[in-house]
């Protein structure tokens, strides 16, 4: 029996969208089940370009259907009535890509960075243009980065010279751009030469085909067509021009924002495909007359591993109902943000972790999927702004968040089929001191009788007097090694409090939950002993780490239920050769 709480091709069934998104989602599984392992494999380490996936997508319309806004799909010809942004089904269907490959993720993905700033436009003839590239099946690209500068935007040094005819000529370079050698339409960041200061900002829909586009190379050995590329003299009219001033500054980390949520969900389809195969291995290995998931240190770093990828998935689907409720007064989406990419990911490289302990060897061998899920799952956490720039946003909402709550309706699950305009029309990116969250305590007294829930709740108001009577003061707000400790604390409690919010609108089942909590305490406990460990941490913040440290409520029946769940993955999936 398949386990309801992981994808599995075999039983793949998402009866809760529309017909239209039922039928791509399921289309695209099918592509890929009848390509083959082999054929997946074979074009992953010959770095294949992915020729044939994008035809796939084109005939299909699945990035037009997916990723074209209603109201820039209004003005097309036939019927539009599927297509709209909507974060639901965009998830779903980067875990599916997650599960098959990351390079089919990462040309959907720069796709997506690179269409926010024309969805943020009010330029009409680009939203139309970029509506008809989409609908044609190509890609876009997202020309932020630079060599020099990394994403530093404020140091952009592609130069926008004024041709005296209203618009400019353009002149610099791009470095890290994914699909640069392919995309129809590539947004690209610059700044004009005769203005000074945020004025000067443009953002500019440029053409990867053009003369005086100039791609350079691959920077990167992989499938993955991450490209440097060079503008000599472009001409930019003063239709292609996207955003100007400090409206191009807040497009740039709007469009991050909007990106970066993806990292989660194919994180999770990565751990999914890889668990399959770590538990049928473990399972049908003999070591010493034994199945090798006979022995204690086996069963407790699977069983980890599993919990911790329930947890992923619960709160990436909760953070969904988040991002699609947003609006001006509720911009909480704007933790649960960078949380869906520091911290699932890094809990994604931990389930690779403890599964590649167990399987050792056969995690290196080139017919398997493992192998490659073993190196992509490091790149999510270094996508979209490292692991370290995300705890520092986090940080931002740390005392808005524990400690002065505010109203808000519940929010409820979010699978309709709705547009999700609000995310291109976010406004000015600042004032996130400012945002507001509803209280994070009802979700921990809704399972007070969980015994590792309580004993999590423990630590997290702990850590709520921390803030109140230990907090960094004016020397140790400016060491940020010592508050990033700070941050994956506070993370842990975000991260408890909407898995604890999905647990209860989806009925999970308790054992699981109880056992999650359960990795969840020790891991508070580890983060608050780094803590006491800092350099410059007071003697007062040292006393309080080592009284926050405690140790998870054992329960060896409950341990046994959640490990038959995990035995049961094995043979429960394999993909077709």
């Amino acid at each position: 029996m398949a386990d309801p709480l992981l994808f599995n091709p075999r039983t793949y069934d998402p009866a809760h969208f529309d017909a239209e998104t039922r039928r791509l989602l399921r289309a695209t599984v099918d592509w890929f089940e009848e390509r083959g392992k082999r054929k997946l494999i074979e074009d992953y380490r010959s770095r294949a370009w992915l020729a044939d996936f994008l035809a796939f997508s084109a005939k299909e319309g699945l990035f037009a259907t997916f990723l074209t806004p209603a109201s820039a799909a209004a003005g097309q010809p036939g019927d539009q009535s599927d297509k709209r942004w909507d974060t639901a089904r965009i998830a779903a269907l980067n875990e599916i890509f997650g599960f098959y490959g990351l390079d089919y993720w990462y040309a959907w993905q720069v796709t997506i960075l690179g269409l926010g700033p024309v969805w943020q436009s009010d330029n009409a003839a680009a939203r139309a243009r970029a509506a008809e590239l989409l609908a044609q099946g190509e890609v876009f690209a997202f020309g932020l980065s630079e060599k020099a500068h990394g994403a530093d935007i404020y140091s952009t040094d592609m130069l926008l010279t004024p041709d005296g005819d209203g618009g400019f000529r353009a002149t610099g370079s791009k470095y890290y751009i994914g699909n640069g050698n392919a995309a129809g339409l590539v947004s690209v960041f610059g700044r004009r030469t005769d203005m000074e200061g945020p004025d000067a900002y443009v953002f500019f829909a440029a053409d990867s085909r053009h003369p005086d586009y100039h791609l350079v190379k691959n920077v990167v050995d992989s499938s993955k067509y991450v490209s440097e590329f060079r503008l000599e003299n472009y001409p930019v009219r003063q239709e292609d021009v996207l955003h100007t001033g400090r409206a191009a500054f807040d497009a740039a980390l709007n469009t991050v924002n909007v990106g970066k949520f993806n990292l989660c969900t194919a994180s999770i389809g990565i751990c999914e495909h890889a668990m399959y195969e770590a538990v049928t291995h473990a399972h049908n290995r003999i070591l010493y007359g034994r199945p090798v998931t006979a022995f204690p240190h086996v069963r407790r770093e699977l069983t980890d591993a599993y919990v911790r990828l329930v947890g992923m998935k619960l709160f990436s689907d909760r953070a969904v109902d988040y991002f699609r409720s947003a609006g001006p007064d509720d911009r909480r989406y704007l933790l649960f943000n960078p949380m869906t990419k520091m911290k699932v990911t890094t809990e994604g490289e931990k389930v690779i972790d403890l599964m590649w302990d167990v399987i050792a060897a056969k995690g290196f061998e080139k017919d398997n999927y493992f192998a490659q899920a073993a190196i992509e799952i490091r790149g999510l956490p270094k996508l979209e702004g490292t692991v370290h720039v995300n705890l520092a946003l986090i940080l931002k909402f740390m005392r808005n968040h524990l400690l002065d709550p505010a109203g808000y309706d519940a929010v409820p699950t979010r699978l309709d089929a709705a547009d999700d305009a609000f995310l291109f029309r976010q406004g000015p990116a600042r004032g996130l001191g400012s945002v507001r969250f509803h209280d994070w305590r009802p979700a921990f007294d809704a399972y007070a009788d969980v015994a590792n829930v309580a004993r999590f709740r423990e630590q997290a108001d702990a850590l709520c007097a921390f803030v109140t009577t230990a907090a960094p003061d004016e020397a140790q707000s400016r060491d940020l090694d010592l508050l990033l400790a700070v941050g994956q604390l506070f993370a842990l409690v975000v991260h408890g409090q909407l898995i604890l919010e999905q647990a209860r609108l989806t009925g999970l089942d308790r054992d699981v939950l109880d056992e999650l909590f359960a990795v969840l305490v020790r891991d508070f406990s580890a983060h608050a002993v780094e803590l006491h460990g800092k350099d410059s941490a007071t003697e007062q913040q040292q006393e309080w780490a080592m009284g926050a440290v405690r140790r998870p409520v054992v329960d060896e029946a409950r341990s046994a239920r959640v490990w038959e769940r995990v035995e049961a993955l094995s043979g429960a999936y394999e993909m077709a050769p």
